[in-house]
């Protein structure tokens, strides 16, 4: 019965392990979980040349030991990209960080949203006002709030059109007016 044991100790490490690993990922833990990772490395490893006769057993070490593979495929490109700087950890999640140290408190999903797309916004206005002065058209009543606004309020229909509400607006010129349109954030 210790490969029952075993297995159920694996997935549990195996869990543990990922959530460590994205925790680092995102910058909540200052460190590698390398001695977690050997820990389960060394559960993979005692019963890899093992012949397991319990079919259940063996089909549960195989997904168990695949995952683990795919999972350290992934978290060894993350590593490989943060060693050459081109990783960026989620700007949402770090600005969610941000707020919470700043303020001292945990700050709520739907308030960090926002902020999260300012940079969006500031990037839209601009493009839609240099497209409305492209195609000769005044921009002196134009202003970010007015643009914030009618994107807004035309946000609950996009998003139950496109079905997620993570959206990314581009300016379009059709038959020579400018327009937002919103595609899903890929």
């Amino acid at each position: 019965m210790a490969i029952a044991e075993d297995l159920i100790q694996l997935e549990r490490q195996l869990a543990e392990l990922i959530t460590k690993y994205e925790k680092y990922f995102i910058g909540l833990e200052k460190r590698e979980p390398l001695q977690l990772r050997d820990e389960v490395v060394k559960l993979v490893r005692r019963y890899a040349n093992t012949p397991i006769n319990n079919t259940m057993y063996k089909h549960k070490f195989t997904m168990l030991t695949a995952r683990f593979n795919t999972y350290g495929e992934h978290w060894n490109r993350i590593l490989r990209l943060i060693e050459e700087g081109k990783f960026t950890r989620d700007r949402f999640i770090s600005d969610l960080h941000q707020r919470q140290r700043n303020s001292g408190q945990p700050a709520r999903k739907e308030a960090a949203a926002p902020a999260a797309q300012e940079g969006d916004l500031d990037r839209v206005f601009r493009e839609f006002r240099e497209a409305r002065q492209a195609c000769q058209l005044p921009v002196d009543m134009l202003s970010r709030e007015m643009v914030a606004a009618t994107i807004e309020k035309s946000r609950p229909a996009l998003v139950a059109r496109l079905g997620t509400a993570d959206l990314t607006f581009r300016v379009v010129v059709e038959d020579g007016k400018p327009k937002i349109k919103a595609s899903p954030r890929k």
